[in-house]
């Protein structure tokens, strides 16, 4: 519903006509992703709010581990996640920690998409 006007006695009126009381307003937007500095020549897109190939939700398979990506979660606990992302980053691009092959890393991101549309989850 979209708010029409908000008065100091909390009460909140929409564009409806409609009214309540309300004791918190909470104004969300959303993410919409977009990166207009990011030249990949088409290899990282974003569709639909969707931002891949990526694997893991992290790394791009044709630029990685030169790209990562932090804070694009499918539905998670976000700071905490965010913290995981980076500590697992660090470790690639320090190099204990080894990624798969480009290939594996596709074969990963393909099964996940399916699994998603398989499940009838948006993308």
């Amino acid at each position: 519903m979209q708010v029409e006007s908000v008065h100091r006695d909390g009460t909140v009126i929409f564009q409806d006509g409609s009214g309540v009381l309300a004791d918190v307003i909470m104004h969300c937007t959303g993410y919409e992703y977009y990166f207009p500095f990011l030249d990949t020549n088409g290899i990282v897109t974003v569709d639909d709010n969707r931002v891949g190939p990526l694997y893991k939700h992290i790394f791009p398979p044709a630029l990685a581990p030169g790209l990562s990506f932090v804070g694009l979660p499918w539905m998670a606990p976000l700071f905490a996640v965010f913290e995981l992302q980076s500590q697992w980053i660090a470790g690639v691009l320090s190099g204990r920690i080894g990624l798969p092959s480009h290939e594996e890393m596709m074969k990963d991101v393909e099964a996940f998409y399916l699994s998603l549309e398989a499940y009838g989850t948006p993308m």
